[in-house]
């Protein structure tokens, strides 16, 4: 696995423990380096940068994924889907060296991994929405 696939499905698991806990990124970061084994150091700057990222700007995503995911209140989505939601759409709109579709790809996949049978489609409906709609408002800025 990629290093920057293997911190992805780090952060993930780090988002999804912050949102059940309700702890802090310090804590639930080094309650997850504690117990795995990933020595390499850039795994760790990206899954901390992307577990920061997202709690840095909980607000905006949410309000972005509320909006776009028709009929679904974001409390109200499976935690796992949520968090993977969460993380894509900061590397979305927050980082522009990552190619979108490589976001959206990854995130496909960390979906079909750990969520249920719909997840997938779930994910990659609500952020191809996203990617389209907000790109559209970047490009007029």
């Amino acid at each position: 696995m990629r290093r920057r696939s293997k911190a992805r499905e780090c952060a993930i698991k780090v988002l999804y423990a912050m949102d059940i806990t309700k702890d802090t990124s310090e804590v639930c970061l080094d309650d997850f380096w504690k117990n795995q084994d990933v020595t390499n150091e850039e795994i760790k700057i990206f899954t901390t940068y992307l577990v920061k990222g997202v709690e840095g700007h909980y607000g905006d995503i949410d309000a972005v994924i509320s909006k776009y995911a028709t009929n679904w209140q974001i409390d109200r989505m499976a935690a796992i889907d949520r968090n993977i939601l969460r993380m894509a759409v900061f590397e979305l709109l927050h980082d522009q060296d990552i190619p979108s579709k490589v976001t959206i790809n990854e995130a496909v996949e960390i979906a079909k991994r750990y969520g249920d049978k719909d997840s997938g489609k779930f994910v990659n409906g609500v952020l191809d929405k996203i990617n389209k709609e907000e790109s559209k408002k970047s490009a007029l800025n």
